[in-house]
């Protein structure tokens, strides 16, 4: 007999589940003997074979692979399942209890420290969900411990009068820290003995006076993206992978206290009138925020964190984003002033990229940027930064992109930037791109350059102008000139999948022509995609303008080694 406990997807608490087979088949088919309901699982996903040797893990060539720790496994090919090990299979993570068919299993078990992080994180790196931390974090003898020294801590300092205004940080923090110990030591108050006395009151200060569970995963550089489905589930993104955390809030309450802590200090509001906000933290990084009604299992934050240090063009050849080449032939396009679209899906990095590519801007020339929520960061010095303002609580007051854009054109810029053009902005921004603001930059939603094309279009026509499709395509194809794609993929990695030049219009169709596109070769044994950069040996003609007239351009970039 077997015992496997499963954890995350749609399942509030860790099941358990007692087989008596030898071999275990899992998958969302309900023929199988563990049913996983969700579509990032197969029909018939992996199996689990008890052998005399062990117990062993092998994925049916499943359509999104079956990982042990953070290693894709190959399909159709058993692996060791020791004890404590967590098999991931969607969003599901699976892990193997004590048994006597696994205690003969050759293999070590993976983690052997208890002690892991906040993310279940243990010493060597897999991502552990192990029942000690959800009984830490979980436990209702901890939630309500914790609500009572949090609801104390308020009363004693509305009873002090602290001015909190007053107050630096730091000082706060050390005043309520004192607070909260002295409130432990009080006789009604027993802290259990698996409760680490320093993080309890670690996490009642980052809960009243922080951003309570969140502060330890913005404070890890590893993690990209932070999501609160609800108090109670917290999902992060580590490596291009999204996992589950132990980690909670209090109540919906505690979490309705951080998101104002959130949203007040940029002059943002959210309340039943307006339960839906774009802000941004200290460090840049953009949060959405969305509460009930809307949301119906209660206030949901999304996180999009930005590395403290940005990211350059090394970086993305390093990360395997792009090669020198294209870097090279980018940072060509915009100092030489050409209008660039970086288009992508949600989360493949166009602001990312967006970012790097305006570092290439010369100094000394003026930049404008336009943002929802302001999120890029350049190095140069003169650059107006705009955001965009929602309206009031009275309905008004809102001074949406597009005004922006408009007002943009009489700053004198030399640069426009808009984070994302996703409606009647598109129109304004492609007028100034064909009025004298060559070099402009901006992203948009599209899976590919032509989808792209086809989105512009759409937008153009939101504008509510009542312009003919043969006019808005003369109007694209004449104001952009290269359209960068940008693609996250199922493994998490993110390239730059095209570069293409609007080559002009032909029978009422804006011609693309592809200069480098990324060839796809498969996945490697870590799950990882593989392929090769390619160029297609297609020279714009800007390029041979500025070689004709001796400018040093390097033309062997368009030719593969």
């Amino acid at each position: 007999m077997i015992s496997i406990t499963i954890y995350g997807g749609n399942k509030e608490k860790p099941e358990t589940k007692q087989i008596n087979r030898t071999i275990v088949t899992v998958g969302r088919a309900h023929e199988n003997d563990i049913i996983l309901d969700d579509m990032s699982v197969s029909k018939k996903h992996a199996e689990i074979c008890v052998k005399e040797n062990g117990v062993f893990v092998s994925d049916l060539d499943s359509s999104n692979g079956t990982f042990v720790g953070q290693q894709k496994i190959p399909a159709l090919k058993a692996v060791p399942f020791a004890r404590h090990d967590i098999v991931t299979i969607g969003v599901f993570h699976l892990r193997l209890l004590d048994d006597s068919a696994q205690q003969k299993a050759s293999s070590p078990p993976v983690t052997r420290d208890i002690r892991v992080d906040a993310l279940g994180k243990g010493p060597e790196g897999q991502e552990h969900l192990f029942e000690e931390e959800l009984r830490y974090y979980r436990s209702p003898e901890v939630i309500e411990l914790k609500s009572d020294i949090h609801e104390r801590l308020l009363e004693i300092i509305d009873l002090r009068r602290l001015d909190l205004k007053k107050l630096s940080d730091e000082d706060l923090r050390k005043q309520c820290d004192g607070i909260v110990r002295r409130i432990l030591r009080e006789k009604k108050y027993s802290v259990p003995e698996y409760l680490d006395k320093e993080d309890l009151i670690k996490d009642i200060l980052d809960e009243a006076l922080g951003l309570g569970p969140l502060e330890d995963f913005l404070a890890d550089p590893g993690i990209s993206e932070i999501m609160v489905n609800r108090s109670d589930q917290i999902y992060v993104e580590r490596g291009g992978r999204i996992v589950l955390t132990p980690k909670i809030f209090s109540s919906d309450i505690s979490l309705l206290g951080v998101i104002s802590r959130i949203v007040a200090p940029i002059g943002r509001r959210i309340d039943e009138s307006s339960p839906l906000v774009d802000a941004r933290l200290k460090d840049g990084s953009r949060v959405n925020v969305i509460i009930p009604p809307l949301a119906l299992n209660g206030p949901c934050i999304t996180i999009r964190k930005f590395a403290k240090i940005p990211l350059t063009t090394t970086n993305l050849i390093e990360f395997g984003s792009l090669t020198p080449s294209m870097a090279e032939f980018i940072k060509t396009c915009v100092t030489s002033r050409k209008n660039i679209v970086v288009s992508g899906g949600t989360g493949s990095g166009k602001t990312t990229v967006l970012n790097i590519f305006s570092s290439f801007i010369p100094e000394g020339e003026r930049i404008v940027t336009i943002e929802d929520a302001a999120e890029l960061q350049l190095p140069q010095d003169h650059v107006v930064r705009m955001e965009s303002r929602p309206p009031n609580i009275e309905g008004k007051g809102a001074i949406p992109i597009r005004e922006l854009v408009k007002n943009a054109l009489r700053m004198r810029p030399d640069r426009i930037i808009v984070g994302e053009c996703r409606g009647g902005e598109a129109l304004d921004m492609l007028q100034a791109m064909n009025t004298g603001h060559d070099g402009s930059l901006t992203t948009g939603h599209a899976n590919s350059p032509e989808d792209m094309l086809s989105r512009l279009e759409t937008m153009v026509m939101m504008s509510g102008e009542d312009l003919p499709s043969r006019a808005i395509r003369e109007q694209i194809a004449a104001a952009v000139d290269i359209i960068v794609q940008q693609t996250r993929f199922s493994c998490g990695s993110r390239k730059v999948t095209q570069i293409s030049e609007v080559v002009g219009i032909e029978d009422d169709k804006v011609v693309l022509q592809d200069i480098f596109y990324f060839k796809q070769e498969g996945f490697d044994a870590s799950g990882k995609v593989k392929g090769v950069f390619m160029a297609t040996g297609w020279i714009p003609d800007f390029y041979q303008d500025l070689y004709g007239k001796g400018i040093d351009v390097d033309m062997s970039i368009f030719h593969n080694a």
